[in-house]
C-alpha cells in the first residue's frame, strides 16, 4: 500500500465512521425522511455531474431497474433504518452493529453458490462474529442501556447493505460505482422528500443543520468517491477492511465527542465481532 493509497484508506474510515456522530446531531431537530432526503439530496448533486462528465452515468441509467433495486436496499430502507434508530440507540453501538456486514456478505454469498466460505477459517469467523453480534444485543437489551427495536432496526440494515452490494455487482459489474451510487442517491431522495416536506420541524438549530450538510457531503458524496480510489489502487478485498477502522472510529467519536457510554455489551462485543468480520469476509488461497 503506497502513502497516497494509505491516505485515501484512512480517510475513507474517517469520513465512514462520522456518519453515525452526524446522524445523531442532525435528528435532535430534523425528522428521519428528511435526513435521509437531505444527505442523498447533496450526495447525488456532487456524484451525479461527476458521472455525467466521465461519461459513465449513462450505464446506470442503463441498468436502472437493477439500480432501483439497490437504492431500495442500500440507502432508503436502511438509512432510514439506522435513522430511526438513533434517536434511541448510541452512535458508537449502531457503527459497531453496522460492522457485521462482512459476516452477512459471507453468509449470502455462500447461498449464492460461492462454498469457499465452508472453510474453517471463515466459519470460526462467522461464529466468534455473531456470539459478539450476540453479547451486544444480549447485554445491552437486558441491562436497558438501548432499544432493541432500535438495534433490530441495524442489524437489517446491515444484512440489507450486505445483499445490496452483492446484487448490483453481480448485475452491473461494468458500471461506474459513482453513477450507480448518484443515481441510488437522486431515486432515494425522491422517494422520502414527499415525507421529509410534510414532517418539516417549525425550527432548526444551526448544529443540526451543520452535521446534516457535512453528512450529505464528506460521509455521503466525497467517502464514496474516495472509495472507489481505494478500491482501483489496493484492490476490494484490502479495499473493504476500512470498515474495522469505521467502526473504531464511530464509537470513539461516540464516547469522546457525544459523551456515550462505553457499556459493557460495547467492551465485550466489539473485538469479537471486528475479528469475526475480519476473517469471515477472508477469501480462501
Amino acid at each position: 500500500m503506497t502513502r497516497k493509497s494509505l491516505l485515501h484508506f484512512a480517510l475513507v474510515g474517517l469520513l465512514w465512521g462520522i456518519p453515525y456522530l452526524l446522524i445523531k446531531i442532525a435528528v435532535e431537530d430534523f425528522p428521519p425522511a428528511a435526513v435521509v432526503a437531505g444527505r442523498t439530496l447533496i450526495g447525488a448533486s456532487i456524484l451525479i455531474p461527476i458521472s455525467v462528465y466521465r461519461k459513465s452515468f449513462k450505464g446506470a441509467v442503463l441498468g436502472f431497474r437493477y439500480v432501483a433495486f439497490y437504492a431500495l436496499m442500500e440507502m432508503i430502507g436502511p438509512w432510514i433504518f439506522i435513522t430511526t434508530a438513533e434517536q434511541k440507540i448510541n452512535s458508537g453501538l449502531a457503527g459497531l452493529l453496522v460492522s457485521t456486514v462482512p459476516i452477512f456478505a459471507t453468509i449470502i454469498t455462500s447461498l449464492r453458490g460461492d462454498h469457499s466460505v465452508w472453510s474453517f477459517k471463515r466459519i470460526f469467523g462467522i461464529v466468534i462474529g455473531f456470539i459478539g453480534l450476540i453479547l451486544v444485543v444480549g447485554i445491552e437489551s437486558l441491562l436497558g442501556n438501548s432499544d432493541p427495536l432500535s438495534i433490530a432496526l441495524v442489524i437489517v440494515a446491515s444484512m440489507s447493505y450486505a445483499y445490496a452490494v452483492i446484487m448490483v455487482t453481480s448485475n452491473l459489474p461494468l458500471v461506474d460505482g459513482i453513477a450507480i451510487n448518484g443515481l441510488a442517491m437522486a431515486i432515494t431522495c425522491v422517494f422520502w422528500a414527499p415525507v421529509a416536506i410534510a414532517q418539516w420541524p417549525s425550527s432548526i438549530s444551526l448544529k443540526s443543520t451543520s452535521a446534516l450538510l457535512a453528512l450529505g457531503i464528506f460521509s455521503t458524496a466525497i467517502a464514496f468517491i474516495l472509495f472507489f480510489k481505494v478500491i482501483s489502487e489496493i484492490g476490494p478485498a484490502r479495499g473493504s477492511l476500512v470498515t474495522y477502522l469505521n467502526t473504531a472510529i464511530a464509537v470513539v467519536l461516540g464516547v469522546i465527542i457525544l459523551r456515550e457510554p462505553l457499556t459493557t455489551g460495547i467492551v465485550l462485543g466489539l473485538p469479537l465481532v471486528l475479528i469475526g468480520s475480519y476473517l469471515a469476509s477472508r477469501k480462501t488461497s
